[in-house]
């Protein structure tokens, strides 16, 4: 088996266990679902969930490690005379794209829906995912602020970051409370994107 395809074997078996995890979590509970359970369901293993995930809470982020480097080469990439707002929309495009070829639950809708509605409500997984955004985000400003060193500084490339990432969240919480579609939900959070770095459009 060439590289190539032993590397979507592997991102196929990550998305097979997390999306059986997924279904379990919402069927039994977090705290109730066992690694046995899910590799059982998956028809995989034990000692194949934890080849690829080292312990049950990292199975819901499958995809997110991977994705990390995506806003990174964004920026190596940037484009010339390209500002910083027009750079920081470009990475979420990027980020959601990524996301909706290749991520958890690209081919189902719901349980897209279900694992937002898991990660925001499950107190052990909404730290690991903001432990993960707040590592991403200090890689990001790092990354803006040797991009721009004539425009930003640590404060300043900390806060074009975090508005981004608090914008879309916000929107995020927002659009299931509203109990939107998932094309509302990602035009939502894109809305909200373009809010923090363009400000509101004007009428």
């Amino acid at each position: 088996m060439d590289e190539s395809r032993r590397a979507r074997k592997k991102r196929q078996t990550r998305r097979l266990l997390a999306e059986t995890a997924i279904r379990l979590f919402d069927e039994q509970g977090y705290e109730q679902t066992t690694v046995a359970q899910i590799a059982a369901a998956a028809d995989v293993a034990t000692k194949t969930f934890f080849n690829h995930f080292p312990s049950k809470d990292d199975v819901l982020f499958a995809d997110t490690l991977y994705s990390h480097a995506i806003p990174l080469d964004v920026i190596a990439d940037r484009r010339p005379g390209e500002s910083i707002p027009d750079l920081v929309v470009r990475i979420y495009d990027a980020l959601l794209a990524d996301y909706r070829a290749e991520g958890v639950g690209q081919r189902d809708p719901a349980l897209m829906e279900t694992y937002t509605r898991l990660v925001m409500a499950v107190p052990a997984l909404q730290a690991k995912a903001l432990h993960m955004v707040f590592d991403l985000q200090k890689e990001i400003s790092a990354a803006l602020l040797k991009a721009y060193p004539d425009d930003l500084d640590p404060i300043s490339s900390s806060a074009v970051v975090g508005a981004m990432v608090g914008a879309t969240r916000a929107a995020a919480l927002t659009s299931i409370e509203l109990g939107q579609s998932p094309e509302e939900f990602w035009a939502a959070m894109r809305r909200a994107v373009e809010i923090a770095m363009h400000g509101l459009p004007a009428r």
